[in-house]
């Protein structure tokens, strides 16, 4: 039997309006209460995770900026990897005359922007976490979690596989590169990714990543979906993590609440 679960949250875990339903609340509480540890797989910012926690009153961990940032079931930050300060305004800049692309840095508690972009702040309306603009030629460095680009369609994907090509190109493994939508390319430090975060979280519970199932949909799902006991896949997940893991159980969608059904089924209905 497992005794870890971590999820993903957007397109996984969240509904379609971004929220947890009543149903995953409950699953969630109650694997708790079977004493089964529970971690929250995201690139969103810690912040806004932890309102989620509180929300849903229960001891969680959190794994968020794609792993850059990983904080206890009791909210203390135990790991902690920051992009190198002189990498953070290269990159901040790659696309600051781009009109399509919007530059966002996730800086200590802060989430800043280059211009207004209500279409992420979107993401983020049960939760109330809210952006703040940035001048890309004047800012601090330091304590950057992660630098992401977003576009408000997702025709614009073949966009940002440029942008990404070129971040590889020119920072190599200096950095980890990875979608998380099809609209939204995350750039954090280097060996940053769900996956290695994982991997300390188990170590200190005295645990092993055989212990864990773990649920994605995005490519900044894979490596945290490759190394847990078991991955599931999400109908709805990006077809490049479909073909990266095509012997990887697919479950439904998250419109569906696919994973609070799949884990009630697991532990719940014997």
């Amino acid at each position: 039997m497992f005794r870890v679960v971590a999820s993903d949250l957007d397109g996984t875990l969240l509904n379609a309006d971004h929220k947890l339903s009543s149903f995953t609340k409950q699953v969630l509480q109650a694997l708790r209460q079977k004493g089964i540890q529970f971690a929250f797989a995201t690139g969103r910012h810690h912040i806004d995770v932890a309102q989620m926690r509180e929300n849903m009153e229960i001891d969680a961990f959190m794994i968020t900026s794609n792993g850059a940032r990983v904080h206890d079931s009791t909210g203390e930050l135990i790991f902690s990897q920051s992009i190198d300060p002189k990498l953070v305004v290269p990159i901040a800049q790659m696309c600051i005359d781009d009109p399509k692309v919007y530059t966002h840095l996730y800086r200590g508690d802060e989430w800043l922007v280059n211009k207004e972009d209500s279409f992420s702040l979107a993401f983020h309306k049960h939760t109330l976490f809210s952006y703040q603009l940035f001048n890309p030629f004047n800012f601090e460095t330091d304590n950057i979690a992660k630098i992401f680009f977003t576009t408000t369609d997702l025709a614009l994907h073949s966009h940002l596989v440029k942008l990404k090509n070129r971040l590889q190109q020119q920072f190599g493994n200096k950095i980890s590169v990875a979608f998380s939508t099809l609209n939204c390319l995350e750039v954090m430090a280097e060996n940053v990714s769900k996956g290695s975060a994982l991997q300390k979280i188990v170590e200190r519970l005295g645990l092993d990543l055989q212990d864990v199932i773990a649920f994605g949909d995005g490519m900044n799902d894979l490596e945290m979906l490759s190394m847990a006991g078991k991955g599931c896949l999400m109908q709805n997940s990006s077809s490049d993590l479909l073909a990266r893991l095509p012997n990887n159980e697919v479950i439904g969608s998250n419109v569906d609440d696919a994973v609070p059904h799949y884990l009630h089924k697991l532990f719940f209905n014997k």
